[in-house]
């Protein structure tokens, strides 16, 4: 006995690429991801993370970071005292110990001077264009000063002072500014030492 071919009743009249089902399902949807992974990967690449800023280098695969800057602040027993006003001017005080100051001469037997200049950099923790980078000029005394532009929303910045040359010191800490003040101090960690 045979079977009879069974009739479909409805048969689709239009080619299969006017068909909603094909055109959102197998066209639109893998569409859709190729534009979304092109916008994804453009995205990623405008917001790539910057370089660290920091005395790092790498030795084969280790890194390591040399901290005999910050070694020294603590052997001078090198103090700061920063201050920000609104109109963008930065004044800096260089504190020397008191028994620097009344010898005449640095903790480790050098003549106490001065520096002409000194670096400050003001790195935000997240966004590397409100980074800034300016030298204080020694003004008289301990005080130094300088014109900084810092966006006035508050966030995490990571403020570095430092001298480069026969005493390569740096002093370092992390504040939200704007602020009206930062203390600086050397890094206690080298007590323990």
């Amino acid at each position: 006995m045979s079977t009879p071919i069974s009739n479909f009743k409805h048969q689709d009249s239009q080619p299969w690429y006017k068909n909603y089902m094909v055109v959102i399902f197998v066209i639109g949807m893998p569409a859709f991801v190729v534009v979304a992974c092109i916008w994804f990967v453009y995205y990623s690449y405008q917001i790539r993370d910057s370089v660290v800023r920091d005395d790092w280098y790498m030795d084969g695969k280790t890194l390591y970071q040399d901290v005999s800057r910050d070694k020294l602040t603590y052997d001078l027993d090198l103090h700061g005292k920063m201050q920000f006003s609104d109109n963008g001017n930065v004044v800096f005080y260089l504190d020397y110990p008191k028994q620097s100051l009344q010898s005449g001469k640095l903790l480790d037997g050098t003549p106490l001077v001065y520096p002409k200049e000194l670096a400050l950099s003001i790195s935000h923790a997240t966004d590397i264009k409100k980074d800034r980078d300016v030298v204080l000029q020694h003004e008289d005394g301990n005080k130094y000063s300088a014109q900084v532009d810092i966006d006035p929303v508050k966030a995490k910045y990571y403020l570095q002072v430092s001298h480069d040359g026969k005493e390569d010191w740096r002093m370092q800490d992390v504040a939200k500014l704007p602020r009206s003040e930062v203390s600086f101090s050397p890094l206690p960690v080298f007590a323990e030492s």
